[in-house]
């Protein structure tokens, strides 16, 4: 009977997370909608870049936000330094010497959240936004992004980030399309669980400087439910990057990624009283799904014990078993249908249980490293 309840448990947990909780945003987004009120505002802003050893991209990244369509006299780029030892100094200095819009801002090596603290307390502005070395923000980028903050009930925004090859070519995978569905539906009805470093804006006055250990993209959106503020999406407002070449590339940054999560969530620091509905979508959106390592393993290992029990229970092991060969014919590049899908999921599913050894055994990462192939 217990084993039975592990099994239909994990089942239901897995079930919901990637199914019903989607279906369930996509459904009260229509029914019970809360719409932003965005407007054509244009308030100064600060654009924070940071940048630890980033020589290769820092010189285009400056360039890019230098080129967006955004009053110059509202408009500072602050690239935050975080111990770079590289030409990325250099570079910026460089440019900051013929454009007074730019700041080279040096910090000491500390992470790339403190670097971002440092750069809010050191300027002002209305608005601060944040961004990564290797992206690149459309023209209307900015100004599609901070018409949000116009909305007195909002205090985050974040953009939409589209991976995509040098020559332009879309590379969005299925997975990052659905879970951008998913933060669009959230946003339409309620606030997101999380952001992307990529494109992101925060009203200065709701900017919390937090234990560095704890990024934004991950924190920013609770904290600002916490302090009766909106977290939302704007699919309009695009950034661009180059996606990692192999998925092996992105493992290391995922472990690293989630890994913080799971420290936002062990800390009890997400999941303190706000809202039930977004309580609901913290557990549902993140616990739940940071847990799908666990969660795949706890369904192998019960439906192994159940094995005898019914030919229900033979027949779902088969189609667990068919679903790893397929991984296995993902890694092997062979031209099986669905093989690639499943072999994503793979890897972001065990990099979920990396995760929280990672977090288990030497708690929340501060540095970060760039993925491989990405710049």
């Amino acid at each position: 009977m217990i084993v039975r309840a592990v099994f239909w448990g994990a089942l239901g947990a897995l079930a919901w997370t990637h199914a019903g909780y989607p279906a369930a945003m996509g459904v009260l987004a229509r029914l019970r909608p809360r719409p932003v009120a965005r407007g054509d505002v244009t308030p100064s802003v600060v654009v924070v870049v940071s940048a630890h050893d980033e020589e290769d991209v820092i010189g285009r990244r400056v360039e890019n936000l230098l080129e967006l369509d955004y009053p110059a006299e509202l408009l500072q780029i602050v690239v935050a330094s975080d111990g770079s030892t590289d030409g990325t100094d250099g570079i910026v200095e460089a440019i900051a010497a013929r454009e007074p819009r730019v700041r080279l801002l040096r910090c000491p090596r500390e992470g790339k959240v403190a670097a971002q603290h440092r750069a809010v307390r050191e300027t002002a502005s209305d608005a601060v936004a944040f961004t990564d070395a290797n992206t690149e923000w459309r023209p209307d980028a900015l100004r599609t992004l901070v018409r949000s903050l116009a909305d007195p009930e909002v205090g985050y925004v974040c953009g939409r980030l589209r991976l995509e090859s040098p020559e332009g070519a879309n590379l969005e995978g299925l997975y990052w399309r659905y879970e951008v569905w998913v933060r669009e539906q959230e946003s339409a009805c309620s606030s997101i669980t999380a952001g992307n470093g990529a494109i992101y804006a925060v009203r200065r006055e709701a900017y919390v400087e937090d234990d560095p250990k704890f990024g934004h993209d991950f924190g920013f959106p609770y904290l600002m439910e916490q302090a009766g503020l909106r977290a939302v999406y704007d699919r309009d407002a695009v950034a661009v990057e180059k996606p990692a070449t192999e998925q092996e590339d992105e493992y290391g940054r995922k472990v690293r990624t989630i890994a913080r999560s799971w420290g936002h969530l062990l800390t009890g620091r997400a999941l303190r009283p706000t809202r039930p509905l977004y309580l609901a979508q913290l557990v549902s959106h993140r616990v739940l799904r940071y847990s799908t390592g666990i969660l795949h393993v706890t369904l192998l290992v019960s439906n192994l014990m159940l094995v005898a029990r019914a030919p229900f229970y033979r027949l779902f092991l088969f189609f667990q078993l068919a679903g790893l060969g397929l991984a296995g014919a993902g890694k092997a590049r062979l031209p099986v249908p669905g093989a690639r899908l499943a072999y994503y999921y793979f890897v972001v599913t065990k990099s979920t249980v990396a995760a929280l050894v990672s977090y288990l055994r030497f708690g929340t990462p501060q540095m970060w490293d760039k993925a491989r192939g990405t710049r």
